[in-house]
């Protein structure tokens, strides 16, 4: 992530069936790749075109479900390539989107008591905790200083999925500085609701209790999915978090997480967040200064 211009090839266009288009715009994913990736899934539903039924943008590829017998395959792959080459020539590549200050519990006694049930046969090492072994693979000093590291620096959503509302984050610093975990060596059959979890260098929030196999760190606060949409955050949509969003994780107490909670339930909880313009060449060029320059737009508010 030091280079100011990273050049990404032409994306590679294939079909899935009659009714999908999937465009790779690379192998592996990177801050560059992703951005490309959600810049042509906005490009491409501001252009609303007819017989597109979904557009799902992924870390490094793009799926499009269109109806044939509307939009002709041929018609749809020249307008995403038209979109494309619009981004490879454009001056400045930017994003609007927004900040959002996500508060957590880590070390917290939930994720604690399953990842003890989830150990012999399952873990990497079924005597420590996943906050311990996190540190030491990443040849940190202690769990203490993995927390710090995971929230002193913004994480970019990537994509949203896998269940509903659940958000991959890519931690916004130096590739050398990134924090990689493997995941549990078996899949658990439980994890609990808005767990902190991490698989490789993804951060990712579980928003429903279920399956699961990213080391876990603590949990967040305030739900991320609401299909009743009885809190303001979700008056739009049931999902919270969008690609592109930047989330600044916030460390709790046990007794700031309970307060949270009783906002929660009395339905006055609202995410601290703020719109700002991402750009993609200050992010690749200066990250750390960068990064500065976002969390004070959120400290502003």
């Amino acid at each position: 992530m030091t280079s100011p211009s990273p050049a990404l090839q032409e994306a590679r266009y294939t079909w899935g069936g009659d009714e999908f288009l999937f465009v790779e715009v690379d192998e592996a994913m990177s801050l560059a790749a992703n951005f490309k990736v959600m810049s042509l899934a906005r490009k491409l539903a501001d252009a609303w075109l007819p017989g597109v039924v979904d557009i799902c943008p992924a870390n490094a590829s793009l799926l499009v479900r269109f109806d044939p017998d509307v939009l002709p395959p041929s018609t749809l792959e020249s307008a995403v390539r038209d979109l494309e080459r619009e981004l490879t020539h454009g001056h400045k590549q930017s994003l609007e989107t927004r900040i959002i200050e996500v508060p957590v519990w880590y070390d917290d006694p939930f994720t604690a008591e399953v990842a003890q049930r989830f150990r012999e046969g399952f873990h990497q090492e079924p005597d420590g905790t996943d906050l311990e072994y996190a540190a030491k693979v990443n040849h940190l000093k202690d769990a203490a200083e993995f927390i710090q590291r995971h929230h002193e620096q913004p994480w970019l959503v990537s994509m949203v999925g896998f269940v509903a509302g659940l958000p991959f984050l890519f931690q916004l610093v130096d590739r050398d500085k990134q924090l990689e975990v493997p995941k549990y060596l078996s899949p658990r059959t439980d994890t609990p609701k808005l767990t902190v979890g991490h698989g490789g260098c993804f951060a990712a929030v579980y928003s429903v209790r279920g399956a699961g196999g990213y080391q876990m760190f603590g949990v967040a606060a305030a739900p991320i999915f609401d299909p009743a949409q009885s809190l303001a955050d979700f008056k739009d949509f049931m999902v919270f978090f969008r690609p592109g969003d930047i989330v600044k994780f916030k460390p709790v107490t046990e007794t700031e997480y309970q307060e949270i909670q009783a906002q929660v339930e009395d339905g006055s909880f609202t995410y601290r967040q703020v719109p700002v313009t991402f750009e993609l060449s200050k992010a690749l060029a200066n990250p750390q200064g960068y990064n500065k320059e976002l969390m004070e737009a959120l400290n502003g508010i």
